[in-house]
């Protein structure tokens, strides 16, 4: 990304950051607007960003004014050479939807990720083995999203066919067969190509993981609990897979209706993460270990999206993650970084945190919705 540009988004009325492609770090008081940078490159993928925000609440808003504005991001892209304008934003307060351009073009967000992959880190997700299996499935559809960017539309298509299942089994009188069977079958293949990409991607996490053993980050040992997940791990053929989760849906139905909520499916898998060293959950382990497992399990994804071939160089969001690592942790995160020739963006309030980064990443000074380079 070599600029960044935002209009009338969150707190700020406009701000423009040229970038040199190295790391940028963003220093600056609680409330300046670091997180909110951030979310704006976030929003260079589909859906709602690193803070699941909806439209309105992305736009400025002066006190007195009942709805967000009308906003705009704004990034230019160098790959090969050869430079890409992106943008996306709503033109009117209160649109339901935002519109996504490239090279003034108008297209599908999906066509985002031809020319950015983003891989996020948040103080949101640090509960992220304490709270429920929903939370864990997002974080690693983000991570499967990001290298199989198809991933997506599955999720979304069988998210939309689930919801007109649930509404039939749970209406008043005698539901449509023909029509039960035939969003059954939607479920069934996208729920497969679903598994089938998210077991794809533990492997090659864990393969990943397995080889970072001498970084001082503790190893995990990665798992997902979905039985059609686990089909998929042991080497099923998607068409196998779509077949028997098809039967099993057909024979979920009067549990389902009953329950007002569909029991079987991807939607309920888990991901599970073990401590090796320790040979303990993810759970049970303490906040720093919690944190360091997420950040290894991060910083593995992007090692391996900077080595595939014909796609773009993933680009690393981590929201004030340094202030939460010892320094033998916080050095060896920047060096990797740097031997990766990653993009990344850091936030922090202390500068201190990020002194072994200077002269080898960019500094920028936030404050006031205001941005101002930083010595060395």
């Amino acid at each position: 990304m070599a600029r960044l540009t935002l209009t009338d988004f969150r707190s700020y009325a406009r701000a423009d950051l040229v970038l040199d492609g190295r790391p940028v770090y963003l220093v600056g008081p609680n409330g300046a607007g670091k997180t909110n940078l951030l979310e704006a490159v976030s929003l260079f993928t589909p859906g709602r960003g690193l803070r699941g925000s909806s439209l309105a609440e992305v736009g400025r808003r002066l006190p007195g004014e009942a709805q967000g504005r009308a906003w705009a991001v704004s990034a230019v892209v160098s790959s090969d050479g050869e430079e890409t304008q992106l943008g996306t934003g709503v033109e009117l307060a209160g649109a339901a939807r935002r519109t996504v351009r490239i090279s003034g073009e108008t297209l599908p967000p999906g066509r985002l990720a031809e020319h950015l992959r983003q891989v996020w880190l948040t103080p949101a997700q640090d509960r992220l083995f304490l709270e429920g299996a929903a939370d864990r499935r997002r974080f690693f559809d983000r991570l499967v999203f990001a290298a199989i960017p198809r991933h997506a539309a599955h999720a979304q298509a069988y998210e939309r066919a689930q919801r007109e299942r649930m509404r039939l089994l749970t209406d008043e009188g005698v539901p449509d067969a023909a029509w039960l069977d035939a969003l059954e079958a939607r479920l069934a293949e996208a729920g497969a190509l679903m598994a089938e990409a998210r077991a794809t991607t533990l492997a090659a996490l864990q393969a990943e993981i397995d080889g970072r053993g001498e970084r001082p980050f503790p190893q995990a040992r990665l798992s997902l609990t979905g039985e059609w997940e686990q089909m998929a791990a042991a080497g099923a053929e998607i068409a196998d897979i779509e077949a028997r989760l098809a039967r099993a849906l057909a024979e979920a139905r009067p549990r389902d209706a009953a329950a007002g909520r569909a029991l079987t499916g991807p939607h309920r898998g888990d991901l599970a993460v073990i401590h090796v060293e320790k040979d303990r959950p993810a759970a049970e382990c303490s906040t720093g270990e919690q944190k360091a497992l997420i950040l290894n399990l991060v910083l593995a994804q992007a090692a391996r999206l900077a080595r595939a071939e014909g796609s773009p160089r993933p680009i690393l969001l981590l929201d004030e993650v340094a202030a939460h690592l010892d320094s033998r942790r916080r050095g060896a995160l920047f060096d990797e970084i740097e031997a990766l020739g990653l993009q990344a963006f850091l936030t922090g309030t202390d500068e201190q945190l990020f002194e072994t980064l200077k002269g080898r990443a960019q500094g920028v000074r936030v404050e006031g919705a205001a941005l101002a380079p930083l010595a060395g």
